[in-house]
């Protein structure tokens, strides 16, 4: 169980198959285990990269509040891609994960081959939604400090099926990582230059406008709705989740086979 140790935060990966790299970033409260369903279809033929999000799995949980962000979770993106080698990689995720991905490619579009954004929103251009999603995210830190891991129940099924060593840690996440400052990451979705898809649940309603607007916005991408799926898509369809992955990188000519 390889562990990267970022500025003595140790972060946990797993690292299956040969050929381009492929990141995938867990959403908030789950685990790099959210993609188990993914890992024979997509190491095929890439060098599928997961991980554990610091405060998360089998991450460190660090005391410190500021070690805990989206410039830090960045970095810890960008570390991973430098430990298995891969200059550039195709960098996708789920919910936080898919956000971080948009994150990563602002900061590091020279590192990015392609796009997979699951079940994400791009975040918010006024204040007033901002201030409200912040606001549900620290109501959101608050109820794992009082009622511990037994808050996992009530999330969706990636958050269910996911194990931690303590809640104190998704706390501290909600606080520095799953709050937004800025409207920089929706406003850079014009100016994304790499091949992109969005998916999204057909059941997952509060994501389906979000899906809609990165579609439109993210010059050429792709969108794919997974029928019969809410906001896990690839845990609750996993075959129709993989086609579609599959498909995309196929049609951008980033499947990886000879």
């Amino acid at each position: 169980m390889p562990k990267l140790n970022r500025d003595g935060v140790n972060l946990y990966y797993e690292v299956c198959g040969q050929g381009p790299a492929l990141l995938l970033t867990h959403g908030y409260s789950a685990t790099s285990q959210m993609w188990a369903g993914q890992v024979e279809a997509l190491s095929k033929h890439h060098t599928l990269v997961t991980w554990d999000m610091r405060g998360h799995g089998q991450s460190d949980y660090p005391d410190d509040q500021s070690a805990y962000s989206e410039e830090a979770t960045v970095a810890d993106m960008a570390a991973l891609l430098d430990v298995v080698g891969a200059e550039r990689a195709i960098v996708g995720g789920l919910s936080l994960g898919g956000y971080m991905s948009l994150a990563f490619n602002l900061a590091h579009p020279d590192r990015v081959r392609a796009l997979l954004i699951i079940d994400t929103g791009p975040g918010y251009r006024k204040d007033e939604p901002r201030n409200g999603w912040n606001a549900n995210a620290l109501k959101t830190a608050e109820r794992y400090e009082t009622e511990g891991l037994g808050r996992l129940a009530a999330g969706s099924v990636e958050m269910r099926t996911s194990t931690h060593r303590s809640a104190e840690g998704l706390a501290r996440a909600a606080r520095g990582m799953l709050t937004q400052r800025d409207d920089r990451v929706i406003s850079s979705l014009p100016t994304i230059a790499v091949p992109s898809i969005v998916v999204v649940g057909a059941n997952d309603t509060p994501f389906l406008a979000a899906s809609d607007y990165m579609a439109a916005k993210i010059p050429g991408a792709k969108k794919a709705v997974i029928p019969d799926a809410g906001h896990a898509a690839n845990i609750d369809q996993p075959q129709a989740f993989n086609a579609a992955i599959l498909g995309f990188l196929a049609e951008a000519g980033l499947n990886g086979a000879e």
